[in-house]
């Protein structure tokens, strides 16, 4: 009898599954079979078009740029398909998708449709001439006396030159490909505006965020709270480093200029501290030490390694970046890599990403395998590339001294205070410049960008320039309404480093920490950030992995506060 029950009671239970697995409405099931057709439509041009780029950014050359041009086109005739965005829009206006999983694949879905609603000659003008300009950054090279240079040449002259015309024809030579895109980028900026206005918004700028899911009124919040909480500590940062760097060149401060500063866009801060860190990983192998690190955290990265493109070549992509190239775990990071600490930083962070797209769940639908949205894989990124000038790390991973690694860490502290002030005062400058680009492109541009660097980073313009520096930043171009994620994701890696000192470390609040051999950190990003894909907002990822939401108080009491 007792028996006979429990084999009704699973058979009822089995009955119940098989009803609620049927129990998805009409627009469910459409919205199901949609994304099955959607799916197998796009899965292998997307495949095809990341292979395409991939080859196009090693070789340099313009046959693989114009094929990549062409795949590219061909997958936004997809998401222009105006039949489809019509029963997507009705579906979702309907309310009838109550299914948590369908419900975000709607949002996404109809996202990428939306963006894509304008004149398919007007689309294709906007990628070819994307990837025309993308071409000319790639395969540029500026000239000191008439003698082409890499980036990683001219990085270096500004990084060890103490002469001062040498730094300003270094720093010059870094803005030619400015000169060269200018016209064309403006041209871009202006296509991309016509197609925004078209699908009813002012302009490409607001269209990119209301499709990020962000709302400018919060965003441009977010940013003065932040330019105002930093303004006080970055001047007297700059102030104390103007002086230090006009010592080095036998100038007075007065006679600083944006060549003297290490970085041409003086995002990076310079090297004035008594700790040389480059020192550290001259003799090393960084894509070595990086692979040992990640392994260490039980996120093993050997696999990406093997897949990726590390070191310089003619013709390659002259800087770095991550790709999924399948959503299916082929994950390949592209590099220049030199032993030193840039790189260091740079590999750290490529390989954030990649582990980031590595530890999906590939169980979740293809329209959610990936990040939930841009800048929570930024803010991983971050979390790691920080480590490069870690003191604990070091000691961890290069052999530091117990002895050795306290005499640097106050000192390293310094300096990554003053590395994160830097680069959130550069961001005031490419956030604010890139609305005003997209709000009025006839404006005299080269003089807003120096206004917004005299007033956010507090570097004077050089006397009677006249020319395009802003256009020589690769993002407004080719990675358009994007940058103002690097600052929210330093703020999560801020928020998710203090979650996890307190909550699984245990640890003091400000206690150093290198996460060497610490593979509960590893098991926390995959459960907590990576895993959930896309399937929840950014929101409410955030929300998720650290019980709260999005505050800007981590960031500024980590690196900000003394």
């Amino acid at each position: 009898m007792n028996r006979s029950f429990v084999v009704m009671g699973w058979g009822l239970v089995v009955f119940l599954i098989l009803v609620a697995g049927c129990g998805k409405n009409p627009t469910e099931k459409k919205l199901e079979s949609f994304i099955q057709d959607h799916v197998a439509l796009v899965e292998p041009l997307l495949k095809d078009l990341n292979l395409s780029y991939w080859e196009a950014s090693i070789s340099g050359q313009k046959e693989d740029y114009d094929r990549c041009a062409q795949l590219e086109l061909e997958l936004k005739m997809v998401y222009s398909n105006r039949d489809e965005f019509a029963q997507l829009k009705e579906m979702k206006e309907s309310g009838e998708v109550k299914d948590p999983l369908l419900a975000r694949q709607l949002t996404i879905l109809y996202n990428s449709y939306l963006e894509n609603q304008v004149d398919p000659e007007l689309l294709e003008k906007i990628v070819k001439k994307g990837t025309e300009v993308e071409n000319t950054f790639n395969t540029f090279r500026g000239k000191i006396d008439g003698r082409e240079v890499t980036n990683n040449q001219i990085l270096e002259v500004l990084k060890t030159e103490t002469h001062s015309v040498a730094r300003m024809k270094a720093w010059k030579a870094s803005k030619q490909v400015g000169v060269a895109v200018a016209d064309k980028v403006i041209e871009l900026v202006k296509l991309r505006n016509e197609a925004a206005r078209s699908l009813g918004f002012d302009n490409y700028y607001r269209l990119r965020l209301t499709l990020g899911e962000l709302d400018e009124g919060e965003l441009f919040q977010i940013f003065d709270e932040l330019a105002d909480l930093t303004d006080g500590p970055f001047r007297e940062l700059k102030t104390e480093l103007d002086g230090i760097l006009a010592g080095r060149y036998g100038i007075g401060p007065e006679g600083m200029r944006p060549w003297h500063y290490q970085d041409p866009f003086f995002q990076e801060a310079p090297h004035i501290y008594d700790v040389e860190l480059d020192g550290y990983y001259a003799e090393e192998d960084v894509a070595k030490l990086a692979g040992a690190f990640f392994t260490s955290i039980g996120l093993g990265v050997g696999d990406i390694l093997a897949r990726s493109d590390l070191y310089e070549k003619p013709g390659k992509n002259p800087h770095a970046y991550c790709t999924h190239i399948d959503r299916k775990g082929d994950v390949r990071i592209l590099t220049n890599l030199k032993n030193n600490q840039n790189w260091m930083d740079t590999i750290l962070h490529e390989l954030g990403h990649g582990v980031y797209d590595k530890y999906l769940n590939f169980d979740l639908p293809f329209i959610l395998r990936m990040p939930s949205h841009s800048f929570t894989t930024e803010a991983i990124a971050m979390f790691f590339g920080r480590l490069a000038c870690n003191a604990e790390w070091l000691k961890g991973m290069v052999g530091l001294s117990e002895e050795e690694a306290k005499s640097i860490q106050e000192t390293v502290q310094k300096s990554q205070r003053l590395q994160q002030l830097v680069f959130a005062r550069w961001c005031q400058v490419m956030v604010r410049f890139e609305r005003e680009l997209y709000t009025n492109p006839d404006q005299d541009l080269n003089s807003l960008w120096w206004d917004l660097v005299e007033k956010y980073q507090l570097v004077k313009r050089p006397e009677g320039r006249n020319q395009p520096d802003w256009a020589a930043k690769i993002h407004l171009a080719c990675y358009p309404v994007y940058y103002h994620n690097y600052m929210l994701g330093e703020m999560m890696a801020s928020q998710v480093h203090s979650y996890i000192i307190k909550n699984l470390l245990k640890l003091e609040p400000g206690a150093g920490v290198g996460y060497v051999n610490r593979p509960k950190v590893g098991d926390y990003l995959k459960k907590n950030i990576f895993k959930p894909g896309a399937r929840y907002r950014w929101d409410e990822l955030i929300e998720h992995a650290t019980g709260e939401a999005l505050n800007p108080e981590y960031f500024v009491n980590q690196f900000v506060k003394r």
